[in-house]
């Protein structure tokens, strides 16, 4: 049995892919206000978030960076690691102290494309959790921006 808990996210995989991915998991802790990666810069490893929150941020030229989505206990920080180019699309900082698993990017895609069917179920996890949050960003846009909200009565 491995001596990591098991993620919520991580539980889309089956038994045998989650093992396998938790094996390369290393465990990691940024103190509050740390930048783990830049808009642009290379995508060489993701995490998931034990305890703390990470915002995640967009570039606005003569501003301050724009807040996109905060994420917490147990979601996936990063997911530009997977397709190519593997450069972050968005930026990330720690919004208090953050205890995580860190994942080599290089080793996962490695690992993933010496057995396909790892592969598959990944491709699937993370995209999912880009679909999510995609739906999830269109709607926020819609409510700032759109003249009668996103439609959604909350």
């Amino acid at each position: 049995m491995n001596a990591f808990p098991i993620s919520t996210m991580l539980r889309a995989l089956p038994v045998e892919h989650r093992e396998r991915l938790m094996g390369l998991a290393r465990e990691v802790s940024f103190p509050q206000g740390t930048r783990l990666f830049k808009e642009g810069g290379r995508a060489d490893r993701f995490w998931i978030i034990r305890t703390g929150t990470i915002a995640l941020d967009m570039h606005v030229a003569g501003r301050r960076a724009a807040v996109i989505e905060a994420l917490g206990h147990n979601e996936l920080v990063g997911w530009s690691w997977l397709f190519g180019p593997h450069a972050w699309c968005l930026g990330a900082e720690t919004t208090s102290p953050v205890r995580a698993y860190e994942f080599d990017a290089e080793a996962v895609r490695v690992m993933c494309r010496a057995d396909p069917v790892l592969g598959m179920a990944v491709t699937q996890w993370v995209g999912d959790i880009v679909a999510r949050r995609l739906r999830s960003t269109r709607t926020r846009l819609l409510d700032v921006y759109a003249p009668y909200g996103s439609g959604n009565s909350r």
